[in-house]
């Protein structure tokens, strides 16, 4: 259940409903920042993972009648997760087997700022089909289509190979539209800013720029589905030249994105910035860290929330912090039961298990919003 917070002499407009057991004062000061602003109704949902980013917190909910906000999603639109579920026993794969894959994953994949190299990859014609809303983002697509599909980021993106309570096979990929939807974004933060000096201002739906931006975010949800989409085909073939598996099962949903949507008798846009869309009976999937259980879990559709969810568990450590406070060594003592590259340790400290909430107290904190289905548990992972 959520919690209120609502201080009109702080400028708040609208209340402000909290499902995050313990919110940090700066991500309280964005998210009341968020309420004081003139085109937000109804109120403001802070997911359970809610926590500070720039401009907008991560695990912002809010919706609007007419006007949609650039820089309310941040850069990695329609950044989300895919897991499929594969045909072969995970007791098949002993430790060799699952390092193996893991070097072969690294060779396959780029990762971090990494893209493909010279002409880059095919590309579907549709990716192609679709204008975008000015000269320059097309030149852009020309560009780096090729380079950027299928190519995993950095960050907490990741490629991961998890293990149910049947012993059944997954393979879950977290990934987004790259260097092509960060221009998307750039260029729409930019129209709205260039009328209106505040950082939030938003575009109106009925005029030219504000129909521009939702076309130019529907083709940036598309192509990060297909990044996740071609992602997973490269991880099966680079699976199947070491073991026989097959594609079961498929779950894809977004957590960066902007939707039209039928709340409380109206239409509203729904704007979602590390949050899940779960209406009643729909799966989606909440990841814990590298180094903890991710859940597959099915929607309950809940208007307190516009019907969203957490999108993971949710930093308790900047990345500053974790580089600060967590040694190579002790992540490898925490990932001792999960292959991962351990040649990458001093890195991959900012995404270490303790720099994250606990994904069994973050799904406790919203039993109301999502009901768990399905624990996986990572035995591989991949990270940029």
């Amino acid at each position: 259940m959520f919690r209120v917070s609502f201080e009109p002499d702080r400028g708040q407009r609208v209340p402000i409903r909290i499902w995050a057991r313990q919110l940090a004062p700066d991500t309280l000061r964005q998210l009341q920042r968020l309420a004081a602003r003139p085109y937000v109704v109804d109120f403001v949902a802070a997911m359970a993972d809610a926590h500070v980013a720039e401009g907008v917190a991560v695990g912002s909910v809010f919706a609007t009648e007419r006007t949609v906000v650039p820089r309310a999603l941040g850069g990695d639109l329609g950044c989300g997760m895919s897991a499929l579920r594969l045909g072969i026993d995970a007791g098949a794969l002993g430790r060799p087997e699952l390092e193996a894959i893991v070097r072969a994953l690294a060779r396959a994949i780029p990762t971090g700022d990494a893209v493909h190299r010279g002409r880059g990859v095919a590309v579907p014609d549709e990716i192609f089909a679709r204008p975008l809303s000015t000269r320059s983002l097309e030149h852009t697509r020309e560009a780096q289509a090729r380079r950027h599909l299928g190519t995993l980021g950095g960050g907490n993106h990741f490629l991961e190979l998890d293990r149910d309570p049947e012993g059944g096979l997954w393979l879950l990929v977290h990934s987004g539209s790259r260097g092509l939807g960060a221009a998307i974004a750039a260029h729409h933060a930019r129209a709205a800013s260039a009328s209106e000096s505040d950082d939030l201002a938003g575009l109106d739906v009925e005029g030219q720029e504000g129909n521009a931006y939702l076309s130019d975010v529907q083709w940036a949800l598309d192509f990060a589905r297909a990044n996740r989409g071609a992602l997973s085909r490269r991880a099966l073939e680079v699976i199947g030249e070491l073991v026989p598996v097959t594609d079961e099962e498929r779950v894809d949903i977004h957590h960066n994105f902007v939707a039209r949507e039928h709340w409380f008798g109206r239409d509203v846009y729904v704007h979602r910035k590390g949050a899940v869309a779960v209406p009643t009976g729909t799966r989606a999937l909440i990841p814990g860290s590298m180094g903890t259980a991710s859940y597959l879990v099915e929607g309950l559709g809940n208007e307190d929330s516009f019907g969203s969810c957490s999108h993971g568990a949710g930093r308790v450590m900047s990345r500053k912090e974790a580089r600060s406070a967590i040694r190579p060594e002790a992540l490898r003592r925490a990932m001792r039961r999960v292959v991962f590259p351990e040649h990458l340790s001093r890195h991959l400290v900012e995404e270490a298990p303790s720099a994250y909430r606990d994904i069994t107290e973050v799904l406790d904190d919203q039993e109301d919003l999502v009901r768990r289905r399905l624990r996986l548990e990572p035995i591989a992972v991949l990270k940029g």
